[in-house]
């Protein structure tokens, strides 16, 4: 019988097998931690692109939430010849049903009239489930023509503005408002300053007196109310 020759491994194949064994493994941790990190940035994108899209579709809802408080208002209005609706600049023009004189702030009975009918109609909207989504206030601002000096206007601005509050809060006169809607344009209606750059080449349509739509922005509440009553006297002359 021959004898058996059991061969010894080298030195050299002990040597490298530990030390590629160990490489191996560090490839294959490198691949997995390549493959969540890559993961982890990917749902990170898409959860940004997906959040960016529902912000957007928000403000496309918010706009068109406007466009139709605005066409709502625009609809009231033709009950009322004479004033319109500017759905670009979110005005409400009076025209020529409330002029003023050269120089006054006064409004006759009929213009005091026509103000305190149609204001409760945007009071109506403003307090609808749309309107209180998207309006803010109302800003009265009361116009001049070139006529006479920048501080002149500017005063005589501030008065055919307030005036349409005052009217608002008389206590004599037709169509009267009640003590309720009285609450709300006391919440809803501030007034504006004179513009130097909003007079019009016509000088009497120059004198007249806008209501302008302020909205909400997107996720903005419409501040509470002030406390009630207390609405004193107008001063106006």
């Amino acid at each position: 019988m021959r004898p058996r020759v059991i061969a010894k491994k080298s030195g050299k194949d002990e040597a490298e097998k530990p030390f590629w064994i160990s490489f191996s493994d560090l490839m294959t941790a490198l691949m997995v931690l390549f493959l969540v990190v890559m993961g982890v940035a990917l749902l990170a994108v898409t959860d940004g692109v997906s959040e960016l899209v529902t912000k957007e579709d928000r403000g496309a809802e918010h706009k068109k939430s406007i466009a139709a408080f605005i066409a709502h208002l625009k609809d009231a209005s033709t009950l009322y010849p004479g004033v319109t609706v500017d759905a670009d600049h979110h005005v409400i023009d009076f025209g020529p049903k409330v002029l003023f004189a050269s120089g006054s702030s006064v409004l006759h009975v009929e213009q005091q009239a026509l103000l305190r009918r149609f204001i409760p109609e945007i009071i109506n909207a403003a307090n609808e489930q749309l309107g209180m989504t998207v309006l803010k206030d109302f800003l009265v601002v009361g116009y001049t023509d070139k006529n006479g000096s920048y501080l002149y206007n500017l005063d005589l601005s501030l008065q055919r503005s307030q005036r349409v509050l005052c009217v608002m809060f008389a206590t004599s006169g037709p169509d009267l408002l009640s003590d309720l809607q009285k609450e709300e344009v006391k919440k809803l209606f501030i007034v504006g300053g004179y513009s130097a750059n909003a007079a019009q080449m016509d000088d009497e349509k120059s004198r007249r007196v806008e209501v302008k739509m302020e909205f909400l922005e997107m996720g903005e509440e419409r501040k509470s109310s002030l406390a009630a009553g207390n609405y004193g006297d107008c001063r106006l002359p």
